[in-house]
């Protein structure tokens, strides 16, 4: 079954109701960029993505310097946002 985009607006709708998750790539993605006291930390935290990224069959695209970790959330396959980003972004936040 063929993953749909959102309309802007349910994009919208979920984006506001998660903290710090912003609109990337004119609106055809979701960025955050988490920030913990140490590279540890960040691989940790990287680690227990990736087991949720692999259980959904879902994986983000991401960046790691450090302390931070650059995440960004699209379908490509939809071509833009879809449900499984809002999904995995409110899976990443309850982490």
């Amino acid at each position: 079954m063929a993953v749909e985009k959102l309309a802007r607006s349910d994009a919208e709708s979920a984006l506001n109701e998660l903290e710090g998750w912003e609109f990337d790539r004119d609106g055809d993605a979701m960025r955050k960029v988490f920030e913990f006291s140490d590279f540890s930390e960040a691989w940790g935290f990287m680690a227990r993505v990736a087991l949720i990224a692999e259980k959904s069959d879902h994986h983000p695209e991401w960046f790691n310097v450090y302390n931070k970790v650059d995440i960004t959330l699209t379908t490509h396959d939809a071509g833009g946002l879809s449900k499984r980003d809002v999904t995995m972004a409110k899976a990443i936040e309850a982490l």
